[in-house]
């Protein structure tokens, strides 16, 4: 899930996600049985008497269907059983999730001060004033957010970016270094990936791969601290993936700057991205193993643990425990690990607002973090998204993570 068009250049910022970060669902069929009766009617047959007789009244037998026969049975038999081997894996699935979510996280399980946020892309295009940073530096005052990926893209499709996308970056970055000291301002660079569609950018290109390298060349020589790429619909094991991020470490590292990424969802169950992927179209999980080898190339990975289609606060919950436990599994100690929070409000498939709530978020974050590796340092949680975070998120993230 994910967010790779959850913030546009120009006009008002709204929440909604992508077939990516982007997130993707499949729709149900429904499926109608249609049963045909057929029903023979009898009439009466009698023999015509005369005036003086009266014809002797006779009983009708009713009539007698045959017994379904074997032919009839073995389709409905076979429905069944199709629906129960669909049906028992998920509600075993989401009986261990519901308790996932049990029991009490241990003490001491809250932030770290290694915490992010995702801000829009008003923050850089000249919608946004010294008064909304002075506010906004006073909000994250009392948080333990250190990061700020601020929208300073999309790419173009063949890597490139304008400078025109990021006007009054410098402005925003002096801004919050005098409002907010020991913040850091990294560019979120995004752009959908033509893995599932003939558009998008193809990172099999090198000479796209080359221009991303250039593209953060760029930022980093406006000021900015740190690159944070999400490039959506990623699917598992992408090697030339690999290969940018190896290109891109080597920029970074020399500039003295950060290098992050927003990852998919890992697998729930082993292989679960290639079930998937056979079944949707959309690979959408990552496999534990391409996460780690993600995690090894950056500063910061994190993890884009909303859009999950769990329908219940404590199923979404548990679902988040146990991904931040195979996350932890995987995610090299000199690599800050930050699980998302859902700081936004849809109902659709893949994410229903009543489920995945700020406190259940929090609540599973601590679990797994109590249960994989409670004394971790390099751990924070990354809020999605500023512009459509209400009070009642920023309370529940205050009261349940930062104490």
């Amino acid at each position: 899930m994910e967010h790779t068009e959850h913030t546009e250049r120009t006009g008002t910022e709204t929440g909604t996600e992508t077939g990516a970060g982007t997130g993707a669902g499949t729709d149900s069929d429904d499926h109608d049985q249609h049963h045909d009766n057929h029903n023979g009617n009898d009439p009466d047959n009698g023999e015509k008497t005369g005036p003086a007789e009266q014809a002797e009244p006779t009983e009708s037998a009713e009539p007698t269907e045959p017994p379904p026969s074997p032919r009839r049975r073995w389709p409905r038999r076979l429905a069944l059983a199709v629906v129960l081997a669909l049906l028992l894996p998920v509600l075993a699935a989401e009986s261990a999730l519901r308790l996932n979510y049990t029991g009490d996280p241990k003490t001491g399980t809250y932030s770290r001060d290694r915490d992010a946020i995702w801000l829009g892309h008003a923050w850089v295009d000249g919608r946004k004033t010294d008064a909304d940073v002075t506010a906004l530096a006073r909000r994250l005052k009392s948080t333990g957010i250190r990061d700020l990926y601020v929208h300073a893209g999309p790419l173009e499709h063949d890597g490139t970016l304008p400078k025109s996308a990021y006007p009054k970056a410098r402005w925003l970055i002096a801004a919050v270094h005098r409002e907010a000291p020991g913040a850091r301002v990294q560019a979120w660079l995004g752009d959908v990936l033509a893995t599932e569609s003939p558009t998008g950018m193809r990172l099999e290109r090198p000479e796209t791969r080359a221009a991303v390298v250039t593209s953060t060349r760029q930022i980093l020589a406006a000021g900015f601290e740190g690159a944070h790429f999400d490039l959506e619909p990623l699917h598992s094991g992408d090697r030339d993936y690999l290969t940018l991020l190896d290109s891109l470490r080597s920029v970074t590292r020399a500039h003295h700057a950060l290098l992050s990424v927003a990852a998919h969802q890992i697998d729930p169950l082993p292989g679960f991205h290639a079930f998937w992927g056979t079944v949707a179209g959309h690979p959408k999980w990552w496999s534990q193993r391409f996460f780690g080898q993600v995690a090894r190339r950056v500063d910061q990975i994190a993890v884009m643990s909303y859009d999950t289609m769990q329908p219940l606060q404590s199923l979404y919950g548990g679902y988040v425990a146990q991904q931040t436990s195979l996350a932890l599994e995987v995610t090299p100690k000199s690599t800050d690990l930050l699980m998302g929070l859902p700081f936004y409000h849809e109902n659709r498939f893949g994410h229903w607002n009543h489920a995945e709530t700020v406190p259940a978020a929090v609540r599973g974050v601590r679990l797994g973090l109590s249960r994989t590796d409670a004394g971790r340092a390099r751990f924070g949680v990354a809020l999605y998204v500023d512009f459509a975070a209400t009070e009642a998120d920023w309370r529940a993230y205050r009261d349940d993570w930062v104490r």
